[in-house]
């Protein structure tokens, strides 16, 4: 089984990469979120995803761990297979869907293309205690209760102000992670401007 590639990129697209490594391309499907942060040229690396078919082995590239893990949480959820979570991954932040699992969201949940209200509800029934076990990202830091409340009008607030879903999401997370007690609504927006500017 491939586990990690480390490669030269010959080839991209919107949803996959070929990578030359010592002379074999390997074709590699990626996500929006991992193609955006890959390097116009240079080394890279991929955390590796293979999945094994009758009649094909189909390998899935991840530049963050998280993503991985992520990716592989889905695929164990009844009727998501690898492309379906693939396209999951490029719709919405790492850190947008597990709030919105933990919250029991559907109704951002059925914003990801692909997905509708009876997949979504699957999607909360199966992975809302993984999430929280797993602790893929700082749950007790961006929790249920008032953080969650003021994360979502931070992400609108950015979303209004023209970012992607991902980026506003990415930006929230990280101002919210490390947010005092009473921080307000306007003092995250301009934190997280500021956090979007580097």
């Amino acid at each position: 089984m491939i586990a990690a590639l480390r490669g030269t990129i010959l080839f991209r697209d919107s949803t996959r990469v070929v990578v030359d490594v010592r002379g074999v391309g390997y074709e590699v499907a990626v996500s929006s979120p991992t193609l955006e942060s890959l390097p116009l040229e240079g080394e890279v690396f991929f955390h590796i995803h293979t999945a094994l078919r009758e009649n094909s082995l189909e390998l899935f590239g991840f530049t963050e761990p998280d993503e991985k893990s992520l990716f592989e949480l889905l695929i164990s959820v009844t009727g998501i297979g690898p492309r379906t979570a693939m396209t999951m991954l490029s719709g919405i932040s790492v850190e947008s869907f597990e709030q919105a699992v933990l919250r029991g969201d559907i109704r951002k949940l059925t914003t990801i293309p692909g997905i509708g209200k009876k997949s979504a509800e699957r999607i909360v029934l199966e992975l809302k205690e993984k999430i929280k076990k797993r602790g893929i990202r700082r749950v007790s830091a961006l929790g249920l209760g008032v953080h969650a409340s003021l994360e979502e009008d931070l992400v609108s607030s950015l979303l209004n102000l023209g970012y992607k879903e991902r980026e506003a999401g990415a930006a929230a997370a990280k101002v919210l992670s490390t947010a005092a007690a009473g921080l307000t609504l306007t003092d995250a927006v301009k934190a997280a401007l500021k956090e979007l500017a580097k």
